[in-house]
């Protein structure tokens, strides 16, 4: 193995070193990447400088990359995504969230680099949906399993904030009949360790189907509080060129908005995934 991985608790978390993300990926490279990404659920590379086009390789190593809809990307580069403070509205990313999963087929997993940080603050927390499953009790882990819940994109995008002029109406418009609400499991199946993992997150779980408005209500208000206790949680703090690869199937995070106004500048890769069962 050439990877070295420096687990960050024993939850969730690591720094990996050994291998240089900016290279394509040898396929023993990119299996322990694999390996190590289903143990720690989010890995990250401290100091590197990864142009649009090294991350854009580097995500489509693990599977075809997604376009947003909604948010710019970097020129000539599509399937990279900006999240400029300086630039676009992005406070839809200071809540618990699950990337997409307003797409019948979420993503599988996202490669997220610092551009540029603040001197202070603009942490991102990580939280694991499998620890937060496997402590809830067995009646409670019974009913969650049998449910599905809807998820809506209009929740982290809506159309008072996205649709401000002409231009960005009409994008709104046409991402709202591209993508209704839809539902998935409650908990999800992973689909390589078959662990179970809380599948709902405040950014686009609306409500659950099964249960009335108050239930509904009830239950998600304790699974989202639940699920992003911090023994289940890693924290990062941020320098410019790092490097974060986590698996969007069994994890939410949060961008801490703590550094107004102070700019931070991201760039996102999302590789597509599969339909959550």
């Amino acid at each position: 193995m050439t990877l070295h991985i420096t687990p960050l608790n024993p939850t969730i978390g690591a720094v990996i070193e050994g291998v240089d993300p900016s290279r394509e990926l040898t396929p023993a490279q990119q299996r322990e990447i694999d390996a190590a990404l289903l143990a720690h659920q989010v890995l990250f590379w401290r100091d590197q400088q990864l142009t649009p086009f090294q991350q854009a390789r580097l995500a489509q190593q693990f599977g075809d990359l997604h376009v947003h809809p909604i948010y710019p990307s970097v020129p000539g580069q599509p399937d990279v995504l900006v999240l400029d403070t300086a630039v676009t509205d992005v406070r839809d990313n200071a809540i618990w969230h699950t990337d997409v999963t307003f797409l019948a087929e979420p993503a599988m997993g996202a490669i997220l680099t610092a551009q540029q940080v603040p001197p202070f603050g603009g942490d991102t927390c990580w939280a694991s949906g499998i620890a937060a499953f496997e402590v809830l009790s067995r009646p409670l882990q019974t009913l969650l399993d049998g449910l599905t819940a809807t998820h809506d994109f209009a929740k982290s995008f809506p159309l008072e904030r996205f649709g401000s002029d002409a231009q960005a109406l009409a994008r709104w418009e046409q991402t709202r009949r591209q993508h209704p609400p839809l539902s998935h499991p409650v908990v999800r199946t992973h689909p390589v360790s078959g662990r179970k993992a809380l599948f709902v997150n405040d950014g686009f779980t609306t409500h659950i189907n099964e249960l009335s408005t108050a239930e509904s209500r009830a239950l998600l208000d304790l699974l989202f509080a639940h699920s992003t206790r911090p023994e289940f949680c890693v924290r990062w703090q941020w320098r410019q060129g790092d490097v974060a690869f986590w698996d969007n199937r069994v994890t939410q995070h949060y961008a801490i908005d703590d550094y107004r106004p102070q700019r931070r500048v991201m760039h996102r890769a999302t590789i597509m995934g599969d339909r959550p069962y």
